[in-house]
Order: C-alpha cells, then structure tokens, then sequence
C-alpha cells in the first residue's frame, strides 16, 4: 500500500483517540444515509472520515443501480488475468461514483463441492487460476482508491451450517489449495480481508490466531486489517486477541434490518417469523437462552452482531483485551484507508453505467462463455431461422442471490440479442414454467406468484418451433443463492425435458447454459451444441447472440471440472456437508482436476475445456534461459501457437508440471496447473506465447521447510486443457 500518512503520524492520530472513539472504529454502525453493506462513522473532531463498505463480487450492491457485470466464474472462465484487472477498476470506479470506500470483493473460496451455492461468486477448484484472477481484480480496486476485501477466508467451500460447521483439514492441504489464491491477493495488495463464518479445526477463523495472526499478518506480512463476515463473530476477548481487527456489522439485527429498509415482518433470510411479528433479537435471547443457536442452517446467529460495541471497552479496560492490541486493530483499519487515500481532500473520481462499463460486461460475458460441444452448427448464418427457447430466455441472468445480487441500469435478454442480431425468422417459445430465482433475502422456496398454471406455456410449442426452425437454442439454468447449497447437479424442473423433446425434433440442437457452476447433461450425446455462459449478467443477450452468430469467439475455458454427481471428490457424507458438525477434507490434495487425474476417472468436460471457432498450431516448447528452476524465481516457457483456420480466434495456451516423485504423506495428482497465457490470433497468423511460472508450481509445502522444491526433472506441458496436452519440455532443480 502506498501510504499518504505515515506510520507515526497514524500512531500520534491514536494517542489522540479516547478509548470510546478506538472502540467505535473497529465496530459497524448504523448508516443513517441506509446506502452501505457497513458503516464506520469516523471521528469528525480528529478528522476521520466516515467508512462505507459495500458488496461488490459482481458489481457495486447500494439502494441504487450500477454494472450487473456477469459472475464470478465467468470471469475466471476468461483465464485473463488483465481483463480481472480492468474489471477491478471498474468496480473502483463504480464504488467511487457510489460513495463506497471498501468493496466487499473479491470471494475466492476455492471450488471444492460443485454443489456449493456461492460458486458463481468463486473463480476455481485451481489454487493458482484463482490466485492470478484474484490478484488481478484486488489491483484493479485497490488502484482506483477503494479498499479490496479478498473473501472468506479461509476454506468456506460450502454453504450448509456455513456458520457451525467445522473443517477437518491437513495443514499441507490448506497451504497448497485453501489458502494460495488469498496469499496472491494479499500479495496484490488488498487493504482487507474478511474471515469466513466456519470453523477450522474446530476453532471459528474469527479467532484462529494460527490463520489470521501467525499465517495472514505474521508469515505473509498483511498490513491491512480483518474485518468479521456479517453476525460472523463468536466472541470478543477470542477475537481481539486472536487477530480480528472489524467488527461487523457492529449493530443489531433489527437496527441492520431497519437501515436497509427490509420489511417489518422479514427475518434474517426474508421470511416472516413463525408469528408474523417483526424479528426480535432480544426476545430471541429470553426464548434460546446460553444454548448454541444457529438461526437457519446456511444463517448466523443474528445475536451477535453488536458484540464490540457492548462489551469490547469493558474488555479493554479488564485487561482481556490489550489496550496495545485495540491500538494495533486501529492502526491497521486507518493505516489501509490511508494508503488508498481515504484521508485526502480532493474528491475521487468515479464513473458509472458509462459506455466503457457496459462494453467491459459485454467482453467478460463472451470471452467467459465456454464452449463445450460443437459438431458444426456453430457458429450461425445469418439466415438461419432459429428457435428460441427455454423457461428464462426472455430474461437477462443477472446473477445468484444474496449478497452479490445487483441492479443494474440497462440488461439485455436472450431473446433481445437473437432477434436483435438475426437475418432469419426467430420463433420464441418459453416452453415450460419459468424457473425462479432463490435469494436468502426472499426465502428458498418456489415463489408463490409464479405461473404454474399458465396455460400459453406447453412443451408442444417449443418442440413446433424447433421443427420448423433450422436450428433450435435452447437456454436452461439453475438456482443458487448464498446460504443454501444446491440439492443436486440436475436442472431444477423439467429443462432436461424440454431439451430431450426438442433435441429429437432437430437435430441441430443448441444448449446454452446459465448455471452457478457445472451441471449433468444426460441429453449431451443428443445435441449438436453447448455452450456454458454462467451467469452473463446485464451483458446476457447481447454476449448470447455475439457467439451464436461468431461476431465473437467464445473464448473461454473451464476454471472446474465438469462430471457426474458422484464422481467428485467430495462424494460421502463426512466429506460434504459433514456429520457432528465436521466436514472432512480427506480427499486431500485430490480436489477437481486433480481427483479425476490421479484416479483415471473420466470427467463430462475436464478442467481447462474450451473449444474456439477456430484451430491452432503448436510447435516446440522451449524453457526461456537455461531451463534451471531457481529458488525464488520464476521460469519462462514459450511456445509458437499459429491459427490454422480462416477465421480469427482466441486461445488460451495452458501449462501443467508433472513434478518428480517425492517422500509424501498425501497423494498428488500427476500434474498440476501451473499457469496460463492468452493470445487472439487473424487467420494464418502464428506468434510466440510466453508463460511465466514462479517456483510455487514447482514446490509442495512442507511442515518443516514451508514450500520447497524437490531436485530432480520437473516435465511442464503445454496444450488446451489437463487432459489435452499436446508438447512438453523438462527442467532441472
């Protein structure tokens, strides 16, 4: 962090402080203007400006509109670390333009349980993909005078009893999978970090000293301070101690509730109370007593979210709490405000909603949508006469619910960018009963006005359609929300049926699919096309129909395997959701690509798939200098890539270390995504694609010597994906 202030200057601003001024900036507050996730009132006597934080993995979340810009995965999909970086700025700008001076982004949970609610708001089941994504986005905000909060730390990978449930994890496995991608964001430069609701070896990450002191600010250096996810904090004397630095959101329930304008008879997931009364934290401490509580199974316990502000002074004044350590918490909220500038005059900069925004949505939307399957039907001419069909298609995907959800400005559907880009007749047909969305804002249920009876929706239509159409579109999606995770990898409704119907009324069948994350495809052998899109936010239709109709080429790659259900790691029930309140992680290493590597199963569509509308060349891979791995140091492979097609294409060339066998307590995967490197090429034209590995690809973590290197040849390959490699080239430790 470049800092304005320096360090005694902040500490003269602290012996300056009264104990109540101290305790109240490491707390949240009520914000009267009700437009912040959290609110810090500052100390106007002193000069301390007031703190927003606002949501933002998928763009900035206030009562007003800004970028719905497409998720998370989507962005990842893209394996292009700059774009992470310009939608970083982006959302900096939007902050700014909001008035928001911390954005609660980037979530980079690894993918570890393909069920999990929240993976549309992560990057991958890659440590290192989802490491270069994140550090991408944090410089992108940190940049823009905004503090980035890299989230949840650490192994939040499920949504079920998020705030109980405790991870049995080996300490090599959180090193090499759980906690690289936030070293890489904190490395980045984030300002913040948010600790995760669950526990870890039994102790909440609220206030595991282990994780928050000695690994994130002792080992790695972290600056910055630790703010709590919301009703996320267990105690106060555990916490302070133990490295939590911000409480939040510092109020109760109800004050919460009331500052963002939530109706009086919704609870904390937006349902009505069981008597249809408003929610009452205090009534619900007479009635539940001392006893462990957990108000919903994906919910905190609501109670909790005042805890600083009751008690901490009294904490501090006891003794329990070093008046030395509230300084240091202090020092780390305004020593990270200051080094974005937080404490300067001038007035910064923002800009939302401009023409850059909403081309940056298209962008990410189409270089994120991932091709799985094409038999030739892709891309469209001009002419075709095209089906448009599925349950949602006359809606724009913004996103899932929660705390990621956002309204934007301006949003196109699919059926707004087909018929908008067609030359030929387009024939819209629903199909089936739309598949509502699921927010833990608005209860998980199915929506009581949706159109279950509506007699214009009929499977026949959308199977006329196909049959008198050239080609047929079909677009399916899930449901996910923050607080739940999926039941199952299966389309919610009847999508499956409907795509089976119209698969066998034309044989040039198109699926897109709007998903959270990998889904099964029992009818894939019967259609000519898939597509994967994720959530495209506002961008949706317009990135839909720029690579139907190939004026885009579908340029991403999958950051998560996709399989059958039972097929993933995480496959019993002590390893998701976990039995007597502990998920097991005894998979190990063996996580996404990794398992099915090790163990020859046979994924749908393996990590890294994606094809183009295009064809390219390898040639010879060579180690750029003498091929030695240096301690400390990166490695230079390149690699000559030629389009061998007619038209222009984008590849993404990707590399994985098979690195020498070694004295090991877990078993590996034969090899392991070291890195990645993007290149758009005209047809005919070839050019030399340089990856950049650092010694981490090459290492393992042990407890004795932290990451080292074994001695011996380590094989790095090159080629599309983990189970298409197509060149290599061997490096000596």
């Amino acid at each position: 962090m470049v800092s304005q202030m320096s360090r005694d200057s902040i500490a003269d601003l602290i012996a300056e402080l009264t104990l109540e001024e101290k305790v109240g900036l490491v707390h949240g507050a009520t914000d009267e203007e009700g437009t912040a996730t959290g609110f810090v009132p500052g100390v106007e006597r002193l000069g301390i400006p007031p703190v927003r934080l606002s949501d933002g993995p998928l763009g900035v979340r206030t009562d007003e509109p800004s970028t719905a810009f497409p998720a998370s995965i989507a962005l990842a999909s893209t394996f292009d670390a700059d774009l992470a970086r310009e939608f970083g700025e982006a959302l900096g700008r939007e902050a700014n333009a909001r008035d928001q001076d911390v954005m609660l982004a980037p979530g980079l949970n690894l993918i570890r349980v393909p069920h999990c609610g929240r993976n549309f708001e992560y990057y991958s089941e890659d440590p290192v993909l989802a490491g270069s994504t994140a550090a991408g986005v944090v410089s992108g905000i940190q940049s823009q005078g905004v503090v980035a909060t890299p989230k949840h730390y650490v192994a939040n990978n499920q949504e079920t009893a998020r705030a109980s449930v405790s991870v049995e994890a080996d300490e090599r496995v959180l090193r090499e999978l759980y906690l690289p991608a936030f070293h890489d964001a904190v490395d980045a430069g984030a300002g913040s970090v948010m600790s995760s609701y669950n526990r870890v070896g039994g102790t909440h990450v609220s206030e595991h000293s282990h994780l928050l002191t000695e690994v994130l600010k002792e080992e790695w250096g972290f600056e910055g301070y630790v703010v709590s996810d919301w009703f996320g904090t267990e105690s106060v004397v555990g916490t302070a101690n133990n490295g939590l630095d911000l409480q939040m959101p510092g109020i109760s329930a109800e004050e919460l509730f009331a500052s963002m304008g939530m109706g009086e008879d919704e609870g904390i997931d937006g349902e009505e109370s069981p008597d249809g009364e408003e929610f009452d934290p205090e009534e619900m401490d007479d009635e539940l007593g001392d006893d462990d509580f957990e108000f919903a199974d994906g919910m905190p316990d609501p109670r909790t979210g005042g805890l600083y502000a009751d008690d901490l002074a009294d904490a501090v004044e006891s003794g329990d709490v070093p008046e030395s350590r509230l300084d240091d918490m202090v020092a780390r909220i305004l020593g990270a405000l200051d080094g974005v500038g937080h404490f300067a005059d001038d007035d910064r900069e923002g800009a939302i909603d401009t023409p850059v925004h909403r081309e940056l949505a298209r962008i990410i939307a189409t270089r994120g949508t991932v091709l799985l399957e094409n038999d030739g039907v892709l891309p469209l001419a001009d002419d075709a006469d095209v089906a448009l069909l599925g349950p949602n298609v006359d809606e724009a995907i913004l996103g899932g619910g929660g705390s990621s959800e956002t309204t934007p400005f301006v949003e196109s559907t699919p059926v707004e960018g087909v018929e908008g880009r067609a030359g030929g007749e387009v024939t819209v047909a629903r199909g089936i009963e739309r598949v509502e969305d699921v927010s833990m804002f608005e209860g998980f249920g199915p929506d009581d006005e949706a159109d279950e009876d509506d007699p214009d929706v009929a499977i026949e239509d959308a199977v006329a359609a196909a049959e008198a159409s050239d080609v047929a579109v079909v677009f399916v999606r899930d449901q996910a929300t923050e607080a739940a995770d999926r039941e199952s990898l299966g389309l919610p409704g009847d999508q499956d049926e409907l795509v089976e119907a119209v698969a066998a009324a034309n044989e040039d069948t198109i699926v897109v699919l709007n998903t959270s994350g990998p889904v099964e495809l029992p009818w894939r052998e019967e259609v000519a096309a898939v597509l994967a899109s994720w959530y495209p936010g506002q961008a949706h239709g317009d990135a839909a129909a720029a690579v139907l109709y190939g004026d885009a080429d579908p340029g991403g790659r999958l950051p998560v395997t996709f399989a059958p259900e039972d097929e993933y790691p995480a496959n019993t029930e002590e390893r998701f959701p976990g039995v007597d309140g502990e998920v097991h992680y005894d998979e190990g290493l063996l996580v996404g690509y990794r398992h099915f590597d090790a163990t020859d199963a046979e994924p749908t569509y393996p990590f890294g798939h994606g094809e183009s509308y295009a064809d390219f060349a390898y040639g010879e891979v060579i180690a750029v200098g003498d091929g030695t791995v240096e301690v400390g140091g990166a490695v230079e492979i390149a690699v000559e890539v030629e389009n061998v097609t007619d038209r222009r294409g984008r590849e993404v060339v990707q590399a994985y270390v098979d690195s020498p066998a070694a004295p090991d307590d877990l078993e590996r995967s034969p090899r392991e995504f070291a890195g990645s490197a993007t290149v758009e090429l005209a047809p005919g034209e070839s050019a030399t694609v340089t990856l950049a590995l650092d010694e981490r690809a090459f290492g393992r973590w042990t407890a004795d010597e932290g990451w080292t290197t074994d001695p011996g040849e380590h094989v790095v390959e090159i080629g599309r994906s983990s189970r298409d490699l197509v060149a290599a080239v061997a490096l000596e430790r």
